[in-house]
């Protein structure tokens, strides 16, 4: 039996979430998962099955009451749940707010009536837009499509509750978390599961631009590992910038991988760089990072059948998928 208190983890069997779930679990943690099952990952906690001290409850976040018996007795919520796709969000905006504003306050109002110890956050770099680099929290808010304000929403809303209810709340904006599990989804999305499966079929990497754009790539665990510190501290109220501190390049994910590349148009609202400032996490918090760069992709390869169902991309799908967001905002820079 758990001598560690009882946790909710939302969108617990997706990406980062079913991450989460490992650590806790590993940390004797009771977890009590909320998930839509949208992306039907069920698979993603299959090692998990037979313990006791997890349960996995199939709810869509808006659906959710105040009085929800899940968050009974609760210390801590780990709120994932949420749409993560950044391309479609330019089709289909009202689905984002739905999900990522809406469904918030959903889980806001059901820990707040449960009394839980604390909420942790999980918001989105995007908030900043094309920032000026390393980016501490300070950094102007300027998201550039709707799956960056839809994220950013829900973070206001988390501490409107903050501050009104005096529910204890803490928010880490992540910055470019990959790892294993990440997306297979049929929406165009994250690089690494774009290569991964391209480098299955043995098609070409399509590298958006001349691949000298950097990212600050942090491992899923990693990233887990964090919100636990978040959570356990004495500290609330607060935004933590998550990343490695140290961007890489997309050539260089290109020579870790080892494949032939064909170049597509660079997209109009995506920053050249993102790197986080991690000071604040890593003096408050003590948080470091542990998965460097080379080994998470390491890691990855050799899980690359996890990507054998994920769409195959090629320019020809990807210019299709991407037609509306570049109409969008190559539109909004001639304003």
């Amino acid at each position: 039996m758990s001598h560690q208190p009882c946790t909710v983890v939302t969108g617990g069997t997706g990406f980062i979430g079913s991450h989460m779930v490992d650590l806790l679990l590993s940390l004797g943690f009771c977890v009590r998962v909320i998930d839509d099952m949208s992306l039907g990952r069920y698979s993603n906690l299959d090692h998990h099955k037979h313990n006791p001290a997890l349960t996995i409850d199939e709810v869509d976040i808006r659906q959710l009451n105040s009085d929800n018996s899940i968050f009974k007795n609760v210390s801590y919520v780990f709120h994932f749940a949420g749409i993560g796709d950044i391309v479609p969000s330019i089709e289909r905006p009202s689905d984002y707010m739905s999900v990522n504003v809406q469904g918030t306050v959903k889980v806001l109002e059901a820990s707040r009536h449960a009394g839980v110890r604390k909420l942790i956050y999980a918001a989105s770099s995007s908030c900043y837009g094309i920032a000026t680099t390393p980016t501490d929290e300070k950094a102007l808010i300027q998201p550039q499509y709707p799956y960056a304000l839809s994220k950013y929403m829900g973070e206001l809303a988390c501490f409107h509750w903050h501050k009104v209810y005096g529910l204890p709340v803490n928010s880490i904006r992540i910055f470019n978390a990959y790892g294993i599990r990440s997306r297979t989804s049929g929406a165009y999305g994250a690089v690494m599961g774009v290569f991964l499966k391209q480098k299955l079929e043995g098609r070409p990497f399509t590298v958006v631009g001349d691949g000298t754009q950097k990212r600050d790539f942090i491992y899923a665990s990693d990233v887990a590992k964090a919100f636990l510190c978040a959570a356990e501290t004495s500290i609330v109220g607060e935004i933590y910038n998550l990343g490695a501190g140290n961007p890489q390049s997309i050539n260089y994910l290109v020579e870790l991988l080892q494949g032939p590349t064909v170049h597509l148009p660079k997209r109009p609202g995506e920053p050249d760089c993102t790197w986080a400032n991690i000071d604040k996490i890593t003096q408050e918090l003590g948080w470091k990072q542990t998965i460097s760069f080379e080994e998470g992709v390491s890691q990855m390869v050799a899980n690359i059948e996890y990507w054998r169902e994920a769409p195959l991309w090629d320019p020809e799908s990807i210019a299709r998928s991407t037609k509306l967001w570049f109409d969008r905002l190559s539109a909004e820079a001639c304003l």
